[in-house]
């Protein structure tokens, strides 16, 4: 088999499984024969896993009983405004269970997910009292929803709509730990600030924030966070509007330690958060973990100081490191109106948004999120991005299956969930029938919840020598997710493809400065951002 380019080797520190880039995860297999080095990003395999087959990827040989996974270019990279690409790959420890702190009844993980990583990358209610709830919670407690709602502008939800106002997630990063060292943060982050962007979908009037330290080795401290509104456009940057900066509190004080396999909600805050905005989160940490959850696919910058000042206009300059990747950081809700609901998009780097542009939000997620606010019939509909690059979809973590209950079912306020997953399993010569196997198990979880499940057919890669082999697979694969087993259908492949056979990427939707055959530019990722019909969010 040949090298996945989707992404990186990764290794998941899971007792006989590995997560490989674009992977292959399973029982005690051989090392993968080849794997050859590349510009950036490969990483070493965990041990156990089937084997993959050389090829011309990013790096990375495999660890001892390891398999180097089936994956080549990073796929955590994306093209900057300059072209540049990060390099990609990650592997997740553990599988620590638990999804702390969700509210709305959200379940917790069975299991907890790892994650690979890849680097690169108002609905508020309409009057109504305050609210009474919102604690936060840590681990698997989960935090209390909140009862009231409170009144004010900048809302984007169904005014006038009669019911109890409740969470909705309006951003998302799942988190892991990325054990690629060229994705490792360039600094300590002991006794640093870092300052980071998360570009919203729905609005409100009362958010508040989750830190995760999920999969990291040890606690983590947080003595201060703060918010504000980045109002830099078209690509976000360091900056605040001074006038919108606030504390964050967490059980009423400005610090808190997270214990190592838990999360925490910050408390809830009355913040004018506007839908499609940019919150950017400063954080000052004390002791940070060796091994730090993180998102490394952030297609964000993120900037790192010394010291303990969270409210600076910018952090620019002398001393400030940046990188793109999140840290900590894997949750924001808001306090909507009572018919708000969010949609979940879980999958693999084309979710995760490689080839998209450094900090121009530009992913068919975003693309989409724009849409459903400009539309008056799913303003008060969220977007939540689950992506991870590298993932696969079966077998252990992290498999979208792994994850699911944390990244889907636990997510405030979801009311649909997006497929799109299952192009590296086929990299790795996963059977249409496991693929079948897998799509129904998330089917029948989504179902068990009340909730509806479209799935997105997978785009076309012909265009890479390497997977046209695999083609038939995807096409049968297309043909089942076609089939009536989902709600609905959004037909990705359609939009994309140029009809050949195999089928590849229209040159449109094809190039970037990383152009790969596989992964679509800006220009594929808009046009698959505006690919889903909105009335499916209207059911």
């Amino acid at each position: 088999m040949k090298d996945l380019k989707l992404v990186f080797v990764i290794g998941v520190l899971v007792s006989g499984a590995v997560g490989a880039m674009g992977g292959c995860s399973g029982g005690s297999g051989t090392a993968s024969s080849g794997g050859s080095s590349g510009s950036s990003g490969g990483t070493t395999g965990a041990s156990g896993g089937s084997p993959g087959s050389g090829g011309r990827g990013s790096g990375g040989s495999a660890a001892s009983g390891g398999a180097v996974g089936t994956g080549g270019h990073a796929s955590g990279g994306n093209s900057a405004s300059g072209g540049s690409s990060a390099s990609g790959g990650s592997t997740a420890s553990g599988g620590t269970t638990g999804s702390g702190g969700i509210a709305s009844g959200g379940a917790t993980a069975s299991g907890g997910s790892t994650a690979t990583g890849g680097k690169g990358s108002g609905g508020a209610a309409s009057g109504g009292a305050t609210a009474s709830g919102g604690q936060t919670g840590s681990g698997n407690a989960g935090g209390a929803v909140a009862t009231g709602g409170k009144s004010g502008g900048g809302a984007s939800g169904s005014a006038g709509s009669s019911g109890t106002p409740h969470w909705v997630g309006t951003w998302t990063a799942s988190p892991y730990y990325d054990t690629n060292t060229s994705n490792a943060p360039p600094v300590s982050l002991s006794n640093t600030v870092i300052r980071q962007i998360a570009h919203v979908s729905l609005g409100g009037s009362q958010i508040r924030v989750q830190f995760s330290n999920l999969q990291s080795n040890s606690s983590l401290e947080i003595k201060a966070a703060h918010i504000a509104l980045c109002k830099a456009t078209p690509a976000v940057d360091s900056t605040i509007d001074t006038t919108t900066d606030k504390a964050l509190a967490f059980s009423g004080m400005a610090s808190v330690t997270i214990a190592q396999g838990k999360e925490v909600w910050s408390d809830p805050i009355d913040f004018a958060l506007p839908a499609l905005g940019n919150l950017t989160i400063t954080t000052a940490f004390g002791s940070v973990p060796s091994m730090v959850t993180s998102h490394s696919g952030s297609r964000t910058t993120s900037y790192i100081k010394s010291g303990t000042d969270v409210s600076p206009a910018s952090l620019t300059g002398t001393g400030v490191t940046t990188v793109e990747h999140w840290y900590a950081i894997s949750g924001v809700d808001v306090m909507a109106d009572a018919s708000a609901r969010g949609v979940v998009a879980i999958g693999d780097s084309i979710t995760d948004g490689r080839g998209t542009d450094t900090d121009h939000n530009n992913r068919w997620t975003d693309v989409l999120a724009s849409r459903l606010q400009m539309n008056a019939a799913t303003m008060n509909v969220s977007m939540m991005n689950q992506g991870i690059g590298g993932s696969l979809l079966t077998g252990a973590a992290p498999s979208a299956q792994s994850r699911y209950a944390r990244d889907v079912l636990g997510q405030s306020g979801v009311k649909y969930v997006i497929v799109l997953d299952g192009v590296n399993d086929i990299a790795n010569g996963t059977s249409v029938d496991a693929l079948k196997s897998a799509y129904m198990s998330l089917i029948s979880m989504a179902h068990a919840k009340n909730l509806l499940i479209y799935g997105a057919t997978i785009t076309p890669f012909g265009g890479d020598a390497m997977y046209a082999s695999h083609d038939s697979v995807r096409v049968q694969a297309n043909a089942f997710i076609k089939s009536g087993v989902f709600d609905g259908v959004i037909d990705f492949d359609a939009a994309l493809t140029d009809g050949g056979n195999p089928a590849k990427l229209q040159e449109m939707y094809a190039k970037w400065s990383m152009e790969d055959g596989l992964h679509p530019s800006p220009a594929g990722y808009q046009k698959m951002g505006e690919t889903p019909d909105l009335t499916m969010f209207t059911k």
